[in-house]
């Protein structure tokens, strides 16, 4: 399925492929909720202490622009508050609302059970070499940009 006409494997086309229906999915479920995926995993990394939006955009590839306009969003839809950090005046962290918490806790179940029925699905051995291959891939990239 993810060979071209030469037998050659093409990592990124499948890699692309298959995150853009892992994408499409999770768009479809967020949507059902009221919620973008940017939306969804953006709750899923904001701490309970507060987290400062600069450390969201890196952790999640999202680019300043984005990330801001997403938080606006969150913040009209009452999913999170800003809050001055009590110890760094300079810093705000972001708050979930209760509201937050309820999405977050939907977004997570929809993750969790995303990833347990591909666990049921693929055998315990494919699934280590899956991660090794993983791992390997992530090596190669940062390599590359040394």
């Amino acid at each position: 399925m993810f060979k071209t006409n030469t037998n050659e494997y093409l990592m990124d086309a499948t890699i692309r492929h298959l995150w853009h229906k892992i994408s499409r999915m999770y768009n479809q479920k967020a949507n059902e909720y009221g919620i973008t995926i940017s939306i969804g995993f953006i709750l899923l990394n904001i701490d309970k202490e507060g987290t400062p939006s600069t450390q969201l955009g890196p952790k999640m590839g999202m680019e300043p622009t984005s990330l801001s306009r997403t938080l606006k969003t969150m913040e009209e839809k009452g999913f999170i508050e800003r809050k001055p950090d009590l110890q760094d005046k300079r810093k705000v962290l972001i708050f979930l609302t209760q509201e937050g918490v309820d999405k977050r806790n939907i977004t997570k179940h929809v993750v969790l059970d995303f990833n347990q029925r591909l666990i049921a699905n693929i055998p315990k051995g494919k699934l280590k070499t899956f991660f090794e291959v993983a791992e390997q891939l992530d090596r190669t990239i940062d390599n590359e940009f040394k």
